[in-house]
């Protein structure tokens, strides 16, 4: 049954002759898709789709509109690209002229955000019914009461037959998102990937929070049995999702937070996670969502006949994806919220071996490390690059940050400060050498570090400082060898190891140049520390 609002698109300025299918539930959407010949399902349930030549997210066709509202707050450069006005104004004319022609769309009236107080309500128009399905599942979906009179604050208008002119529109390619937070709407076309639409609400939340004094973060989270928070920060690849899917911790979500004065809230009402490769012996709660009615599967090889799924097949994307309800997450979150953490932890994988696995950071260090967002990837395939290469994404999620990272990085030193948090470093990198040469941090020794951080007993352990960082690295902690806590001593060549943290360094350095102006003093001296 559908439940539509009282404010129309009529009202919106959209003017359409198509049929207009109003927050539909799972089933009727899924029906939808099928009818409309947009996937198919698996022999399990969910719905199976592809996205085509996108199969992840197209960050250089996003742009944000520049004008009075945004000049001065929002962060231009490589990741905030301007539009301009007029441009915009022509891509909301053709999107309009679009939606008039088309013969069927689905809207969704949905929540960005679990915290009623700090929640943004979005309306999203699509033209595919999967598409609609996605993001019903993703977004917070409101009770029937609050559907009959929803006012949108947002539109997302979602159109992937729509083929953008770059000479008309001011855009790359025949692929665009366009923001303009001063008309509070966002236009996608020329992309079947559902997750930009994910994205623009995050990025949303980003711009409109820090001015609330909230903290958006991108990062998972989840509750200890004594109610204590901890939040993960990591890049792909780092372990944020592994980790902070704990069976003896309660979920609260997988990758976009909010942290106010009561609590950190999920932004989102369900889960985006990777399928590759993806096991029921590694990550069994995920893998059960691969067998669930109303999971959509987004680029999985599945077999027309028999409709058996193939997770291990990466022939139509390495990033095939697979949405659902949180609650299809065993341990998860019924309300999507917490207190306010008590712990935090930087995750990254250091490809070069220098990092300790565990270390103590105060709120100077957190933010030094915070605004680097550092992780490293492992050495190409091409023939003679042996070296592993340094990835800084500042605030561990750059593409999606409007405004500039020290508005981020100070919000999170004030609320480390307010709250008394412990902020820890982790890397689940390499041990005994760079990558080629040491190995993989085993897991076990991760998991033993973390749970004696969130469980508090780490603090009692005695430290030394690292006298490349700075921060505090625990020397005995029980159950764990003593040797793999101090990296230099896992080196069979102290001076390769000595040589190749002074090369860190100074690229951390070189790094944290552009945010100097930006901080405090004892932020500055933090990262002198680093140097």
């Amino acid at each position: 049954m559908q439940a539509k609002s009282s404010i129309t698109l009529d009202q919106q300025g959209i003017s359409t002759t198509a049929e207009q299918y109003w927050n539909l539930g799972t089933a009727p959407l899924v029906e939808a898709a099928i009818a409309n010949g947009e996937g198919i399902l698996s022999k399990d349930g969910p719905l199976v789709v592809k996205t085509g030549k996108h199969t992840g997210r197209s960050a250089s066709d996003k742009f944000i509109v520049k004008d009075a509202e945004t000049e001065s707050t929002v962060w231009w450069g490589k990741t905030n690209v301007p539009m301009t006005p007029e441009h915009f104004a022509a891509l909301k004319e053709d999107f309009f002229k679009a939606l008039g022609e088309k013969d069927k769309l689905y809207v969704a009236d949905l929540f960005g955000g679990s915290q009623p107080e700090h929640r943004v309500r979005v309306r999203v128009i699509n033209e595919l019914a999967w598409h609609n399905l996605f993001i019903r599942t993703l977004l917070v979906r409101p009770k029937p009461e609050e559907l009959t009179h929803f006012a949108p604050e947002y539109t997302i208008i979602d159109l992937p037959t729509f083929k953008a002119d770059p000479a008309r529109h001011g855009s790359r390619s025949e692929t665009v998102i366009a923001v303009n937070f001063s008309e509070k709407l966002i236009l996608i076309g020329g992309t079947k990937y559902a997750g930009e639409m994910k994205k623009s609400v995050f990025g949303i939340l980003n711009y409109l929070l820090p001015t609330k004094g909230v903290m958006p973060m991108h990062c998972s989270a989840n509750i200890g049995p004594d109610g204590d928070t901890a939040v993960f920060f990591g890049l792909s690849g780092t372990g944020k999702t592994t980790l902070s899917a704990d069976a003896s911790r309660t979920l609260i979500g997988d990758d976009e937070h909010g942290w106010s004065d009561t609590a950190v809230f999920n932004f989102e009402g369900g889960c985006y996670a990777k399928m590759i490769n993806l096991s029921a012996e590694a990550e069994p709660e995920i893998f059960a969502t691969t067998k669930r009615f109303g999971t959509v599967l987004e680029n999985v090889v599945i077999d027309e006949d028999t409709r058996e799924i193939d997770l291990d097949d990466n022939s139509l994307a390495e990033n095939s994806r697979g949405s659902y309800p949180i609650d299809f997450i065993p341990n998860a979150s019924e309300k999507n919220l917490g207190p306010v953490p008590k712990n935090i932890i930087f995750l990254t994988a250091d490809a070069y071996g220098v990092l300790p696995p565990i270390a103590r950071l105060t709120p100077d260090q957190a933010m030094y490390h915070f605004l680097s967002g550092y992780t490293a990837r492992v050495a190409g395939t091409e023939i003679g690059v042996t070296e592993p290469s340094a990835t800084f994404s500042t605030c561990f999620g750059a593409p999606f940050m409007p405004r500039h990272p020290s508005v981020y990085g100070n919000l999170l030193k004030e609320r480390i400060n307010k709250g008394g948090v412990t902020c820890w470093l982790v890397n689940t990198g390499w041990t005994g050498g760079k990558y080629g040469v040491g190995k993989r941090m085993p897991i076990k020794v991760t998991r033993a570090l973390l749970n004696a951080a969130l469980d508090g007993s780490l603090n009692n352990a005695e430290f030394r400082t690292d006298p490349n960082f700075g921060f505090e690295v625990p020397v005995a902690v029980p159950g764990v060898d003593a040797t793999i806590l101090d990296p230099r001593a896992t080196w069979a060549d102290k001076a390769a190891y000595d040589e190749t943290a002074g090369k860190l360094v100074k690229q951390f350095v070189d790094n944290f140049a552009q945010f100097e102006e930006h901080v405090d003093a004892s932020v500055r001296e933090a990262a002198l520390t680093a140097a």
